[in-house]
């Protein structure tokens, strides 16, 4: 049996109840929702990268991407990506965004993915993803 390994990078606080951002078992990496708060640092609260949908997406893909590489992965390992919104007028921005974000990432066949609202996000934050990788 494949041991279950918690993510947690460096980058990332600890999170607040008893989850981990990423759990790897054997080929499988599954990254918990990730929302675009900026790297952790030492006595400040989670902070969301900006106010605007742009700053907080691009930030969460960051984060998820730090997440996949703390795993031994990358965005080419990614099976599904879910995306969250909390506003159903930020779904052609948000596309714009992603579409230019993995162009830039140079993905050789994009995985699937799906987007849905919701509107439980903390105050402030407009965005959140979570991704199912398969490593190999």
């Amino acid at each position: 049996m494949t041991d279950k390994t918690a993510l947690t990078p460096a980058t990332h606080a600890a999170p607040p109840a008893r989850f981990s951002h990423g759990v790897r078992k054997g080929n499988i990496l599954q990254v918990a929702g990730q929302v675009g708060f900026l790297p952790a640092e030492e006595g400040r609260p989670p902070t969301p990268a900006g106010p605007t949908l742009r700053e907080q997406t691009l930030q969460t893909l960051a984060n998820v991407k730090a997440v996949l590489e703390e795993g031994g992965s990358g965005w080419d390992d990614a099976m599904m990506i879910r995306v969250y919104l909390t506003d159903t007028g930020h779904f052609a921005e948000m596309n714009e965004i992603y579409n230019r974000y993995f162009d830039e990432q140079g993905l050789t066949a994009p995985p699937a993915a799906r987007t849905t609202v919701y509107v439980g996000l903390p105050a402030g934050l407009l965005i959140e993803i979570d991704v199912l990788a398969v490593l190999g």
